[in-house]
């Protein structure tokens, strides 16, 4: 059994570097078609029931829309799906999944995804309910589950007096999915403040890592789910992580520094529509939104997907959007982009699924 792989990168044409017209989910093992029967699907012509993973609470559910629970609000269903809430749960759940030979894809806050329209093969394991937190206000270590939101954390901390995450309050994902993305703003990242994230094989066992075993660069680090799926033992999901703040601060001046933070980036980013974030990693020369916006693309749409008039690194759902509008609108940047600047803007979301270039 292998984590279902993301395409996080569509190269443009003229880049040197391939440029697949199509973009798969791959079980590691034969192609898993959409519809077709497997644990819990009812005979031909019935609805799939729900069924309950044994020994917990917890119910896999056929045929699950995904749109509301990804930031794009775009995207098919999860031919099968489980939100646990415990790491029991968690387990269980990868364990269900390898009695049945099916991929897993793991799903978060959904901020930095683009699914595809034909939806999700196999396994979706939501971590989203994932949640606790405890601050030492003595030491300044945060620990807290992976499913928690970053930006919920940030104001906790602050609350009680701890420094050093006012940065994250704008992100809209969750703890696990910035320490595997090494998530960041403002010149600061998880990197800096990361003492060490538990995590979960795909076999069920928990392993504690250290940031210098994570290989951590610019929004990238060994956990990411594109690591090679020939080495799936390699493939781990956070559960949860230990942050180093710093303790004795001002708790109300330190609501007032988060709260600046995110007024900077409501002023210089568009929030009043769907979109995943930041769409393009920035390259070393320049911005990802400069060169974007130098070519003069700002508020070209396709479909209802359009790149924002505030910041062009932004793609937003205008209303309809499908899944292939996004996917199309990005290829169309990276190619005009590399027409005129001769660089390649690698993607920071996310691509699961199967995609056509038009």
């Amino acid at each position: 059994m292998t984590l279902s792989k993301d395409f996080s990168t569509v190269q443009a044409p003229g880049s040197g570097r391939s440029n697949p017209k199509l973009a798969l989910a791959e079980s590691g093992h034969s192609r898993f078609a959409l519809g077709q029967q497997t644990a819990g699907q009812s005979p031909l012509g019935q609805q799939p029931q729900p069924i309950r993973l044994p020994g917990t609470d917890c119910m896999i559910k056929p045929q699950v829309p995904l749109t509301s629970l990804t930031s794009f609000k775009v995207g098919g269903p999860a031919e099968m799906y489980i939100a646990p809430r415990r790491l029991e749960d968690l387990q269980a759940s990868f364990e269900w999944a390898q009695t049945h030979g099916l991929p897993i894809t793991l799903l978060g806050a959904g901020s930095n995804l683009l699914i595809s329209d034909r939806g999700i093969p196999g396994l979706v394991v939501c971590t989203r309910y994932l949640r606790y937190s405890h601050f030492d206000t003595e030491t300044g270590q945060m620990t807290a589950a992976a499913g928690e939101p970053i930006a919920r954390l940030a104001w906790q901390a602050a609350e009680h007096g701890l420094s050093g995450l006012e940065w994250a309050v704008g992100i809209p994902g969750t703890l696990g999915g910035a320490v595997v993305m090494n998530a960041g703003a403002h010149g600061l990242c998880t990197a800096d403040i990361l003492v060490d994230t538990h995590t979960l094989a795909i076999d069920g066992t928990l392993e504690v890592w250290h940031p210098d075993q994570l290989n951590y660069t610019y929004r990238s680090s060994k956990l990411q789910a594109h690591t090679s799926l020939a080495a799936a033992e390699a493939i781990r999901l956070v559960t949860q992580a230990t942050l180093q703040l710093q303790p004795g601060g001002d708790p109300e001046d330190l609501v007032a520094a988060t709260t600046q933070h995110l007024d900077r980036r409501r002023i210089s980013q568009p929030y009043h529509l769907p979109s995943c974030g930041s769409v393009f990693r920035n390259p070393d020369s320049h911005k990802a939104g400069w060169l974007i916006e130098q070519t003069g693309l700002k508020g070209h749409s396709i479909g209802g997907a359009q790149i924002a008039q505030r910041h062009a690194n932004f793609i937003l759902n205008c209303g309809g959007a499908t899944a292939n509008d996004i996917f199309q609108l990005i290829h169309h940047i990276q190619h005009t982009v590399e027409q005129n600047w001769s660089l390649c803007l690698e993607p920071e979301v996310k691509m699961i699924g199967e995609f056509q270039l038009a």
